[in-house]
């Protein structure tokens, strides 16, 4: 029995065939997806179209399921066109209508209470606020709201009308107007950012359909990718996984939902019926990408750079806020690099600065994890990033924990083929699927204890930054 599970990210989309029990991988396919933080969907349905193809077709398969990135706006008309193109969670166009809300709504804590989480320009409920006041007649011809992975599952499951959209929990809550903690759409919020009531998607269960494929074969509800990608690495309890890919994530499965009033940790629901409290940085791989083409080198050259520089870079602190940054909220920060002196100024000390830069980055969301109330016993690192030596090296010196790097995989992709062979097989829980060796990286002491000055020098610099030149 095979089943399918599709990524539809930011970059490009990914579909696996899997076997439903054992997890084997069986045949895959991808396909590229346009730059931009603002894409129109049919971009979307067109690579995975071309993916699904490559992967030899979806007519043999039991059940398939989307997960997808999170928070992109998708306006659809009273026919389900689309209204204008999607903006992204990458999109920071939004951030002045994030601080309103905030402000209108009585402060982080109101809106960390209503719905676990506090608007940044991330958030699709800031985008629609940003809709409403700047395109008041895309707008108005709005009928219904989604989200991407809403939208493709929609699409696969023949686009019956606006009813027919489904979403999940991990996506929903994502939105700014559904409550992890009560399982119910905020709709007051919605009406207030927007300030018009379009149409949402039905939120399902974990093994709820959501549809079917024209060969009869059901849809699984899907999910948002970090949910996804959490369910395809196989999270344990007391595992923090942190993904670096276009953006950076830290989370990991509770059993009860978080409400940080400061909004660096987010609320999240996850794909199996439990929360998903996640910290997102916007400069994650990228950051990577920028160091390697600033000094000429591919990644393999970038690492080996890297790894012969001594912890800390002798002083040197890049601070990655490359596209702006959502953890800190600071969406019109620039990067920086300081400690730049004659013995520093070498190309292994900035590939050093640049991997320890990244990984501080989202230490700082494992703090804000644990300060609300995460066990730490292991991280897994996920994500393109985790492909270089370097970060798989450095990880454990900036996190001061053991780290664990499964195999190289599509993560996202297998979280929703595992959904979607959950809903195939049945069962209380999703099928174990094992035999991946995954190789762990003990953190290394320093006269007994963990490498503190790294942490250290990157948080004195991290405040010091200029804003982005309009």
């Amino acid at each position: 029995m095979l089943v399918a599970g599709v990524d539809s990210s930011t970059q490009s989309c990914k579909v696996v065939i899997r076997d439903a029990e054992s997890g084997e991988l069986v045949r895959e396919g991808r396909a590229s997806h346009p730059d931009g933080t603002e894409v129109h969907p049919d971009a979307w349905w067109s690579a995975l179209q071309e993916a699904v193809a490559q992967a030899g077709g979806l007519d043999d398969v039991a059940a398939a399921a989307v997960a997808g990135q999170q928070h992109g706006m998708v306006c659809l008309d009273e026919h389900g066109e689309v209204v204008r193109p999607a903006l992204l969670w990458n999109d920071t166009r939004s951030a002045g209508a994030a601080s309103d809300l905030i402000e209108e709504f009585g402060g982080g804590q109101a809106w960390a209470d209503a719905v676990g989480l506090v608007p940044v320009a991330s958030f699709t409920i800031t985008k629609l606020r940003w809709l409403a006041r700047h395109e008041p007649e895309a707008a108005d011809r709005t009928a219904a709201v989604c989200l991407p992975h809403d939208w493709l599952t929609w699409k696969l499951a023949g686009a019956q009308g606006l009813d027919a959209l489904r979403t999940d929990r991990s996506d929903a809550s994502g939105t700014g107007y559904w409550s992890a903690a009560t399982g119910a759409y905020r709709l007051d919020l919605l009406r207030h950012a927007f300030e018009r009531e379009p149409l949402v998607p039905v939120v399902l269960g974990p093994t709820e359909p959501a549809g079917g494929l024209p060969s009869g074969a059901p849809l699984g509800p899907g999910a948002g990718d970090n949910a996804a990608a959490g369910l395809g690495a196989g999270a344990l309890p007391g595992d923090v996984v942190v993904s670096i890919g276009t953006s950076g994530t830290v989370f990991s499965v509770a059993d009860t939902p978080a409400a940080d009033p400061t909004g660096i940790v987010a609320g999240f629901a996850d794909c199996t019926g439990r929360y998903l409290p996640l910290v997102c940085t916007l400069n994650a791989a990228r950051v990577l990408d920028a160091a390697a083409a600033l000094l000429g080198v591919d990644h393999e050259e970038l690492s080996r750079l890297a790894l012969s520089a001594p912890a800390g870079a002798d002083g040197l602190v890049l601070v990655p806020y490359l596209e702006g940054e959502r953890t800190p909220n600071r969406p019109l920060a620039t990067g920086s690099v300081h400690g730049l002196t004659l013995g520093t100024s070498t190309p292994a000390h900035l590939a050093r600065a640049a991997v320890e830069g990244m990984l501080c980055a989202l230490a700082d969301g494992l703090d804000a994890l644990v300060a609300q109330g995460s066990t730490v016993n292991r991280v897994v690192l996920v994500g393109g990033g985790a492909r270089s030596e370097a970060v798989r090296r450095i990880a454990p010196e900036v996190f001061g924990c053991p780290v664990v790097v499964p195999p190289p995989g599509e993560y996202v992709a297998d979280g929703a083929a595992r959904q979607a062979a959950w809903i195939a097989v049945g069962g209380a829980e999703a099928p174990a699927w094992t035999g991946r060796e995954a190789p762990e990286y003990a953190a290394p002491q320093y006269e007994g204890k963990p490498v503190p000055h790294i942490r250290e020098r990157y948080a004195s610099a991290r405040d010091h930054i200029l804003p982005r030149v309009a």
